[in-house]
């Protein structure tokens, strides 16, 4: 009996590093029901930081990502030039929710790809990322951007 609760301790202090893992700056954790995952980020909060963001870079290593941030939520557009990278573009609302999830964005591509409206963060990582990682709408992001409001999944 005394085993089991101590594999009991150490499987409940795993589970709450890794909670408290994902709830720093450069982490995001996102899950669903298939899935949980998580990136090391960037985060790009000022204007210069979102209009340059992965502009120019010829790799992203393969889970890593940007993460960028809109205060207040509003309607967003992302293109792709002089982006050399492919990637899946993730928009969230502000509760940490997905809402709508571009794959595969084309290097060099001018075309506005349209977020909705009320994204409040854009979620870019490699593309093939989000199919791999069951990502798709209605999956829920847990960083400290989302601690102001009401989160789905709060650190």
């Amino acid at each position: 009996m005394t085993r089991l609760f101590a594999v009991l301790a150490v499987f409940s202090a795993l589970w709450t590093g890794d909670a408290q893992a994902a709830c720093r700056d450069e982490r995001v954790g996102l899950r669903n029901d298939k899935t949980q995952i998580s990136f090391n980020v960037e985060l790009a909060i000022s204007p210069q930081e979102r209009a340059r963001g992965l502009m120019f870079r010829e790799s992203l290593s393969q889970r890593s990502g940007m993460l960028f941030v809109f205060d207040p939520p509003q309607r967003v557009a992302f293109w792709m030039k002089n982006t050399l990278i492919p990637l899946d573009i993730i928009f969230l609302d502000r509760t940490g929710l997905v809402t709508h999830v571009h794959e595969n964005a084309v290097p060099g591509e001018e075309t506005p790809i349209d977020g909705g409206d009320s994204v409040f963060a854009v979620l870019e990582i490699n593309a093939g990322l989000a199919a791999r990682y069951l990502i798709t709408p209605g999956t829920q992001m847990q960083h400290n951007i989302f601690s102001q409001g009401p989160a789905i999944w709060p650190c």
